[in-house]
């Protein structure tokens, strides 16, 4: 039986649009495209093989060391981003037999109305998007960053972006707001690295159980090819995902009950009970000092016998806190959440 399609554009819709509220189309590159064009060198490659394996091997008990994903709320200047690698670098080299840290390389700002979505979106921060710049300049920083030996992580807000961007990242987080969407699910059951879903944004856990047992399964799914094509995605199934603990409106889930609540309900699940602490967001309500004490008091935890806890996550810059967009920018301070200094990043590590 013949099964194709025959489909023909009606006579009248001389200027197809995707819906009556698109205003316009600009041509970007295809992921294949841009990889070419930024292409990712064969030891750099191999080397963030060796990453996610030892991200991997954190998370299933095999390497007693704590995963620390740490660096900026949201990158929105590529200098003070290197600058802060650099020395991040030499920090995780000093510490590595207790800590694997990896970077925040938080391209995408996801919104709870409007305002900055990032640099991949808009990187002059005009409010008039430019993702062709963003794309090329999120893929230059990436490589940059990893070039120096740095595993890093991101928040997988955009499918699409992944096709760009993903060959370089370690580590992916599925944001509070997006745990319970079926696409980021199938998302991460394709994804090649370790993924964290974080508790919803009312601080319950049951969504990102839901979301770990979705994504360990294939799926078939909508997507767009490496060369640009529409597709039908098959997925395999991402084995290596855990919980990202990072509070809820008015409640704080880092203390030894609530972390072993947690633990209690993974292992009931049947899915990872290693779990990783978020120290800002709602656990600090949104003040980037309570990080310190956070810190603390989740690492005491882990030693005094909770070896299920297998990370932290937190907000970093080299300034404290956060600032407004404006002409007269504070080089290397958030323009999203706040962040604690690199002196208070390096103590508190050293500590630790």
């Amino acid at each position: 039986m013949n099964m194709s399609l025959n489909i023909e554009t009606p006579k009248e819709a001389s200027q197809p649009t995707r819906t009556d509220r698109a205003s316009g189309e600009i041509r970007l590159p295809t992921p294949a495209e841009l990889r070419a064009s930024l292409p990712l060198p064969t030891e750099v490659r191999a080397q963030i093989q060796r990453h996610r394996e030892s991200i991997r091997r954190v998370l299933h008990g095999e390497d007693s060391r704590t995963i620390v994903v740490i660096g900026p709320c949201s990158i929105h200047d590529e200098v003070a981003a290197l600058e802060y690698g650099e020395k991040l670098k030499k920090l995780a080299d000093d510490v590595s037999d207790r800590f694997l840290i990896i970077m925040r390389a938080y391209l995408e700002k996801p919104r709870t109305t409007v305002g900055w979505k990032g640099l991949l979106y808009d990187p002059e921060r005009t409010g008039t998007g430019d993702l062709n710049e963003g794309l090329l300049r999120s893929r230059r920083l990436l490589l940059n960053l990893s070039d120096m030996g740095l595993p890093l992580a991101t928040e997988a807000l955009s499918p699409f972006a992944m096709d760009y961007l993903g060959d370089l990242v370690s580590w992916a987080a599925i944001g509070a707001r997006t745990t319970e969407s079926q696409v980021h699910r199938e998302l991460v059951s394709g994804l090649p690295m370790p993924t964290g879903f974080k508790n919803g944004t009312d601080g319950s856990i049951g969504p990102a159980i839901n979301a770990m047992k979705s994504a360990a399964h294939p799926h078939h799914c909508f997507g767009v090819g490496i060369n640009g094509s529409p597709a039908m995605i098959t997925t395999q199934g991402n084995p290596d995902t855990h919980l990202v603990l990072r509070g809820g409106r008015g409640i704080t889930n880092y203390d030894a009950d609530s972390i072993r609540e947690a633990m209690d309900a993974l292992s009931t699940a049947g899915v990872s009970a290693s779990v990783m602490v978020d120290c800002s967001h709602d656990n600090a309500r949104k003040q980037s000092s309570r990080q310190l004490e956070i810190a603390r008091e989740v690492m005491s935890q882990k030693r005094t016998g909770n070896r299920n806890i297998a990370g932290l996550m937190l907000e970093s810059f080299l300034e404290e806190g956060r600032q407004n967009d404006s002409n007269d920018l504070v080089y290397g301070c958030s323009l999203t959440d706040p962040c604690i200094s690199w002196e208070q990043t390096e103590e508190l590590l050293r500590g630790l």
